[in-house]
C-alpha cells in the first residue's frame, strides 16, 4: 500500500552530517518526496540546510498499534492531535485500531479513517479492520470488502478484545489469505482473565486485592493461535506480548516455519508490576504490566528478532475515564511520543541492539507486517524521504503536559529518558522540527 498525497510545501532540504542509521555520516538531499542524493553534498541555493552533527537518521518509525478514538471518542484523541503526537514521537505511518464508535467493521468506515487521516497529513494514518462485527466475537465482519475499500486494509484486529472462538479465529485466518492480510490477536483467554482482571496473577494482586491477569491466559491463545496459522497456511500477528511463556511459544514457532510476527510494546519493556502498589490508575494497562523477569525476557526476544517489533499501543484517555479507583479506571497509557526515547534508554543504552536493529524492529519490519510498501524503506537515493533524526545523548525528564495528545495518561511523566526526535519527514516535508508540529 502507498499514499500519494505529495508534500506541500514544496520544500527541499539538505541534512548535513547526520549518522545513517549508525552506519556512518552522510548527507541527505530531501526532494521533491524522495531522498535525491547522499553522500558528501553542496546545498543548492533552493534548499534548507538542516546541521544533523551528532544526531542519528532513522527511517520514519511504523506503528503497528495506535488507537486515535476517532470518531466517537474526541474528548480523548482525534486524527490530528494523535498525528501530532505521532510526528514529535518520529512516525511517519501509524495504523489505527479499529475499536472506534462506530466500530472500523465496513468498507465505508475505514474510508473515513483513510481520509481524515489524508487531511491531516501529519503521518500516513492505515486503517485496521475490525476481525468481528462489532467487535462482538460472532460474526465476521467485511473482511474483503474493507481489503478492497480505498483504505486498502491488511490488518485485521478486534484490539481490546481476544478472538477467543477459535472456529471463527480459523475462518478469520483462512479468508484474511487470499489476499495477503494478517489478523493481529489480543491474547487474553476470557475465562482464564476476564474484563475485570487489571493485575498481574501473584502475590500482589492479592496483597493489593486486585483481580489478577495470569500470563498463561496469554500463553495458551498464543499457543493455539500459532497452531491455527500453521494448520491454515495464514499470517498471524500476536499483539502486545508481555510474558516470557509467550516469548518461548513464538521461538518454538519460528522454528517450526510458521508465519508468526509479534510487537512489544515500549511499557512492557521497562516497566513493571511493582508500579501498581500506589494504585495508580496511569499504570492500568491490558495486558498488565508484568514482574521483572518477564522485562527481561522481552527484552532478550526483541534483541534476537523472536519478537518483530515495537509497537506503542497509545491509548489516550480522557481524564474522566482514567482518574477512579484502579479497577474502575480504563485501561491504557500514551506511548507515541516516548517510544524511541524508551527503545534508546533500554535496548540501546545497554547495548542490547544498535541502530540498526532499531530500524528493523520500529520501521522495516512494522512495514513488512502491514504491507505499507512507501515505508519502511532504506535511506538511500531514489526512496521515499520518511526519515527520522534523534538526539540520542539529549536526556531530560518527561512532562506529560507537553504532550501533544489531548490526553494525559503518561507513563513515563517525571521519568529522565534519554533520545529525543529532533525533526521528522514524510515524503520529504517536515512535519516535526525545531519542538514543534508544522503546519
Amino acid at each position: 500500500m502507498t499514499h500519494a498525497n505529495p508534500t506541500r510545501d514544496g520544500q527541499a532540504y539538505v541534512v548535513r552530517g547526520a549518522d545513517l542509521v549508525g552506519a556512518g555520516r552522510a548527507d541527505l538531499l530531501l526532494r521533491d518526496g524522495v531522498i535525491a542524493e547522499v553522500g558528501s553534498l553542496s546545498a543548492p541555493k533552493d534548499v534548507t540546510v538542516l546541521d544533523a552533527d551528532g544526531l542519528v537518521a532513522l527511517p520514519g518509525l511504523v506503528d503497528l498499534h495506535t488507537h486515535l478514538r476517532e470518531p466517537g471518542r474526541e474528548d480523548a484523541e482525534t486524527i490530528e492531535t494523535g498525528s501530532a503526537a505521532a510526528a514529535a514521537g518520529g512516525f511517519t505511518a501509524v495504523l489505527a485500531m479499529a475499536n472506534t464508535d462506530p466500530v472500523t467493521d465496513t468498507a465505508e468506515a475505514a474510508e473515513r479513517v483513510l481520509d481524515l487521516g489524508q487531511k491531516v497529513g501529519l503521518v500516513d494514518v492505515q486503517p485496521v479492520g475490525a476481525v468481528t462485527k462489532a467487535l462482538a466475537g460472532e460474526q465476521l465482519a467485511e473482511l474483503g470488502l474493507m481489503a478492497r475499500s480505498r483504505a486498502g486494509v491488511r490488518v485485521f484486529s478486534d484490539d481490546g478484545k481476544c478472538v477467543h472462538d477459535a472456529r471463527l479465529m480459523r475462518r478469520a485466518l483462512e479468508y484474511v489469505k487470499a489476499f495477503g492480510g494478517v489478523v493481529s490477536q489480543h491474547a487474553q483467554e476470557p475465562r482464564l482473565a476476564d474484563g475485570q482482571a487489571c493485575c498481574h496473577e501473584g502475590e500482589l494482586s492479592g496483597r493489593l486485592g486486585l483481580p489478577g491477569w495470569p500470563g498463561v491466559a496469554e500463553e495458551v491463545i498464543v499457543a493455539r493461535d500459532v497452531m491455527l496459522a500453521r494448520h491454515t497456511g495464514s499470517r498471524v500477528h500476536i499483539a502486545h506480548v508481555s510474558t516470557a511463556g509467550s516469548v518461548e511459544v513464538l521461538r518454538w514457532a519460528k522454528g517450526q516455519g510458521i508465519a508468526v510476527t509479534a510487537e512489544v510494546t515500549p511499557h512492557h519493556l521497562l516497566l513493571t508490576t511493582d508500579l501498581l502498589g500506589a494504585y495508580d490508575p496511569v499504570f492500568k494497562v491490558n495486558p498488565p504490566l508484568r514482574p521483572q523477569e518477564d522485562v527481561e525476557a522481552l527484552r532478550a526476544a526483541l534483541a534476537d528478532g523472536t519478537i518483530d517489533a515495537v509497537a506503542t499501543d497509545h491509548a489516550p484517555h480522557a481524564r474522566h475515564d482514567k482518574e477512579h479507583a484502579f479497577g474502575e479506571a480504563a485501561f491504557g497509557m500514551l506511548g507515541l511520543e516516548q517510544a524511541l526515547a524508551v527503545v534508546t534508554t533500554v535496548m540501546v543504552g545497554s547495548g542490547l541492539m544498535t541502530w540498526e536493529e532499531v530500524a528493523a524492529a520500529m520501521s522495516h519490519r512494522p512495514a513488512q507486517i502491514a504491507s505499507l510498501s512507501g515505508h519502511g524503506r532504506r535511506l538511500a537515493a531514489g526512496e521515499p524521504a520518511n526519515l527520522v533524526l534523534l538526539d540520542p545523548s539529549a536526556e531530560g525528564a518527561v512532562d506529560r503536559d507537553r504532550s501533544l495528545s489531548l490526553s494525559r495518561n503518561n507513563p513515563w511523566h517525571g521519568r529522565v529518558l534519554k533520545g529525543a526526535v529532533h525533526a521528522t519527514f514524510l515524503r520529504g516535508r517536515a512535519t516535526y522540527l525545531d519542538g514543534g508540529v508544522t503546519s
